[in-house]
């Protein structure tokens, strides 16, 4: 559910982007907001980790 309001945020701003001419800023959003969900991703697996280990001990 979360992807479909990445994708609807992400066009909004495309077309933001290309009306204001800011389309270097866009593709640099784009980067960075890339980057925040493979952090967020490997968070959620290192605590889905120590869970588990933590149920084992």
């Amino acid at each position: 559910m979360n992807y479909i309001f990445f994708t609807l945020y992400a066009i909004l701003l495309a077309v933001l982007a290309f009306f204001t001419g800011e389309i270097v800023t866009f593709i640099m959003l784009g980067v960075i907001l890339v980057a925040l969900q493979n952090i967020h991703g490997t968070l959620k697996n290192i605590l889905k980790v120590l869970k588990e280990n933590k149920l084992k001990s």
